[in-house]
């Protein structure tokens, strides 16, 4: 039975694996009926056990350190100008009622944090704002994307970020905070915040150009050869943009949201950076869109591909058929066996027959190459 659900998660493209993780809903019917606020853990549990790190920093130093409890981070939360906790992992449900109790996040959002799967969106608590996206992966050999959901918590001098499991894109901003002449070190907790969620959108045009690629070599494929497994790949993908489309579009509205709106946590000086982001997911939405088109088209391209092969099939088939028709009618002409039939008693009458239908099988075929037919 283990064997068998594990197959019901995996399908194929051709002769290659594809995990299902562009699964649209994730056990979303384990909720019904629970009263809201229930901190259940909704999603694949990615590791063993959650991992806490803190980074905090002001302009003299930086400090990075593995907690144990969450706890440990109040003092800093004194001393540095920033905090940045991240948790990796969220099926431990009293880690998450612990960062609920120590940050004051409220039961309601703890409980979205628990339930990956969910739309980009932000909501404004006034004490801190609670922004949710997807981060999106591309594994080119399997034509598949998977997405993993951060989920952000911005307040005063805060950020906190719950993921599903260890690794991510923000390599790069890690070493930004180590260097002490970068902005993300002169600026407050909102622009860290939006550090992360433009590392997360420029990740997204980095994987846009694998797509690009794949595309390319799919289009070559096909034009060299109408091969199924050539169609399943690209019918995969188209799969896998509409799955990318739908984690990136919502992001729109809850940036346009931080660029436009007055939020207590969010300064002035921070908004420009954040119609930046906007602009670039922009420019990942557009992009999505034209690889869609582009793929909608290969499909087409395919099966109009496929039609005119199956035509010149036919076509020679029916040539083949008409030549033979004749020949049939001669042949069961002179089958009937009659007695007194013409040419029964001539002795070259078979030879005449054999030529008279090697005369016509020549004429129909010139007959044919005059109309071009092949």
């Amino acid at each position: 039975m283990k064997q068998k659900r594990q197959g019901d998660r995996e399908r194929h493209v051709g002769r290659v694996p594809v995990k299902n993780a562009g699964k649209v809903l994730k056990g979303r019917a384990e909720a019904a009926g629970k009263p809201p606020g229930t901190l259940m853990h909704i999603g694949e549990r990615q590791v063993e056990n959650p991992v806490i790190t803190m980074i905090a920093y002001n302009d003299a130093e930086v400090t990075t350190r593995r907690l144990s409890d969450l706890r440990e981070c109040l003092p800093f939360r004194k001393s540095c100008r920033v905090v940045w906790i991240n948790i990796d992992g969220l099926h431990d449900t009293t880690l998450i009622a612990q960062a609920g109790e120590v940050f004051g996040i409220d039961p309601l959002t703890l409980e979205d944090i628990l339930h990956t799967g969910q739309r980009a969106k932000l909501e404004d608590f006034d004490r801190f704002l609670y922004l949710v996206l997807q981060m999106i992966e591309f594994s080119e050999g399997a034509l598949g994307i998977t997405r993993e959901q951060l989920s952000i918590i911005l307040a005063e001098g805060l950020v906190v970020t719950f993921q599903e499991k260890p690794g991510d894109m923000f390599d790069a901003v890690r070493q930004r905070i180590g260097n002490p002449s970068t902005k993300v070190r002169r600026f407050g907790a909102d622009f860290l915040a939006y550090a992360l969620i433009d590392a997360v959108v420029d990740h997204c045009l980095t994987i846009l150009e694998e797509i690009e690629n794949t595309l390319d070599r799919l289009e070559e494929e096909l034009l060299e050869d109408y091969n199924r497994e050539t169609f399943e790949s690209i019918y995969s993908l188209k799969r896998e943009l509409i799955i990318l489309r739908k984690s990136v579009w919502p992001l729109r509205e809850a940036v346009g949201s931080l660029m436009r709106d007055e939020f207590k946590v969010v300064g002035d000086s921070v908004e420009p950076y954040f119609r930046d982001v906007y602009d670039h997911i922009i420019l990942v939405i557009d992009t999505v869109e034209v690889f869609r088109d582009i793929v909608t088209g290969m499909q087409e391209n395919y099966l109009a591909g496929v039609n005119n092969r199956m035509n010149e099939v036919m076509k020679f088939l029916t040539m083949i058929a008409t030549i033979f028709m004749p020949l049939s009618f001669i042949a069961g002409l002179y089958g009937m066996n009659f007695h007194y039939m013409p040419e029964l008693g001539w002795r070259w009458g078979y030879f005449a027959v054999l030529g008279l239908m090697g005369l016509i099988v020549l004429g129909m075929v010139r007959f044919y190459r005059s109309r071009k037919w092949f």
